[in-house]
């Protein structure tokens, strides 16, 4: 799989439950991590930093609320979109489940279909580039679906890599990446990589977006790493 491809955390406690959500979202193209209890799940909110969370409301010892409610508290993870699956259908606690921080909340049973599609949604809003959006900068437009990238008009040839590098800033101007969090995003926990190649195609970005002129948009912010903007 594609190291930029998301990755969705599905906490569930139910072996068949978590079985055909995996399956689900595997199919849909998506990495998938997955926690049977909230202190696992915690574990992997750190150490993985999913793009979303599949989160079941009733689990053993921590429940998802809490789950979700520490998830939003901290401020390297609350970003992270969390869909709240339930079996609990009454308001007050579907109200509850939102106001922890849940951004959906979905009812069991409930419609695969109608779950990726909720994912997908979620997705678009955080991780756009991702799910073939076209993310803009000035005057740098990439267009994930066709795969091409401009700049004032003119077509860049960037390569696999480099491309990514740049959704990535796309989908967040302003925001400082580290070098290790763009290794994470870019080529995956599962591939080692030296720091240093971050700034090899870094180069080769910046060169690649300044072929035709124009002001360099990168910015290097120094002992913390590269933005856009």
């Amino acid at each position: 799989m594609s190291a930029s491809q998301p990755t969705v955390l599905v906490v569930e406690d139910e072996a068949s439950q978590r079985e055909i959500l995996s399956y689900n979202l595997e199919a849909e193209g998506f990495r998938v991590a997955v926690a049977e209890n909230g202190e696992e799940a915690m574990l992997l909110v750190a150490e993985e930093v999913p793009d979303l969370v599949v989160l079941d409301w009733m689990l053993p010892n921590v429940s998802g609320i809490e789950v979700c409610r520490r998830i939003k508290s901290r401020s390297d993870t609350r970003s992270i979109p969390v869909i709240m699956l339930s079996a609990r259908t009454e308001e007050v606690d579907r109200v509850r489940g939102l106001e922890t921080g849940a951004d959906d909340y979905v009812v069991k049973p409930f419609s695969v279909v109608e779950l990726m599609a909720r994912v997908r949604a979620q997705l678009r809003r955080t991780r756009p580039a991702t799910m073939g959006a076209r993310l803009e900068y000035l005057d740098i437009l990439l267009d994930a679906e066709t795969h091409k990238v401009t700049r004032a008009e003119a077509p860049l040839k960037l390569g696999p890599t480099e491309f990514r590098l740049l959704a990535t800033f796309l989908e967040k101007p302003g925001r400082v990446w580290s070098r290790e969090q763009l290794l994470d995003r870019v080529w995956g926990r599962d591939i080692y990589v030296d720091t240093r190649t971050v700034d090899v195609h870094i180069g080769r970005l910046r060169k690649a977006l300044c072929q035709y002129g124009g002001k360099d948009p990168l910015r290097t912010v120094r002992g913390a790493g590269y933005a856009l903007g």
